[in-house]
């Protein structure tokens, strides 16, 4: 039986240390790399980080819509990179931010699936039709042993239009972010459903809030590039996704000043990465000059 995609990342992260690559192959990377916008440079782009960091890193994140947008061929690449990723050892994030209802947030979740053709480890999902549009995919997370990491402090500039926006229930006034968070601490607590009250912070901080094996499954976004942190993180039990190292102003300092040394952090970075391609070797020091400062 599969574990949880918690416990599997935490024992990745042991063996390999924190970093998550993003697979982006935008077009003006492309270009950089001197490789066609068509399927066969998309493949000689996907092949080429994959080679140099599935033995590398604890998780690749390739974005979806980069190979969708080259159709089937584009996802037959993909297909083939996430089989050849996870048999190297590295877990597969699909950064895909679906959000949806019913009959088709669970289609969606189908990625979590073994038997689907592009199984992954995990998936990222938005939760902006209301929490508990997202049960489905939780149901299939914890049926397949697989993991969700929902959108909920990014740090686009305009993000705060929503998730700053205050929200009056039964718990009280909390932003739309907050929500976000409060949900999935339940969600990494047994037992909760969406509609049930709040568990009590208290309750779950024998969920261990940095990697080890009770690592929860469900965790959440949120951009290292934040001025502050203005979402309650305590007793999530999950990790949290804090993309936006390197190029785009994000830095180590900033991981610690915003998520202290104790949460579980999965830090992400792309373009300082795979700007330093196509080349083999340099994409594999891009990645453990990262590695290594993160450790220090």
């Amino acid at each position: 039986m599969t574990l949880p995609f918690g416990r599997r990342l935490a024992d990745a992260v042991a063996a390999r240390g924190p970093l998550c690559v993003g697979i982006d192959p935008h077009v003006p990377l492309l270009e950089k790399w001197e490789l066609p916008d068509s399927p066969e440079g998309l493949a000689r782009f996907t092949d080429a980080v994959v080679d140099a960091l599935a033995g590398t890193v604890a998780v690749l994140k390739p974005q979806l819509a980069f190979y969708e947008r080259h159709g089937s061929r584009g996802l037959a690449v993909l297909e083939d990179a996430v089989v050849r990723a996870r048999a190297a050892g590295s877990l597969v994030l699909l950064d895909a931010k679906r959000g949806d209802i019913g009959s088709t947030m669970d289609a969606y979740a189908d990625y979590l699936r073994p038997e689907h053709p592009l199984a992954v480890d995990a998936m990222t999902v938005s939760p902006f039709l209301g929490p508990g549009s997202l049960q489905p995919a939780v149901d299939t997370a914890r049926l397949t042993g697989g993991g969700l990491f929902v959108l909920a402090r990014t740090s686009n500039p305009d993000a705060g239009t929503l998730q700053h926006a205050l929200v009056t229930d039964g718990v009280g006034e909390r932003s739309v972010a907050q929500v976000v968070v409060d949900t999935v601490r339940g969600w990494n607590t047994p037992g909760w459903v969406v509609g049930d009250p709040l568990p009590d912070i208290g309750s779950v901080r024998d969920v261990a809030s940095r990697f080890g094996p009770t690592t929860g499954s469900f965790g959440l976004v949120v951009g290292a590039t934040l001025r502050e942190l203005d979402v309650d993180l305590a007793g999530l039990g999950g990790p949290v996704l804090a993309p936006g190292l390197g190029a785009q102003g994000g830095s180590v300092p900033d991981l610690r000043r915003l998520f202290g040394t104790d949460a579980a952090v999965v830090p992400t970075v792309s373009r300082d990465v795979l700007a330093a391609g196509p080349d083999r070797a340099a994409l594999r020091a891009a990645a453990d000059r990262w590695t290594e400062e993160l450790a220090g």
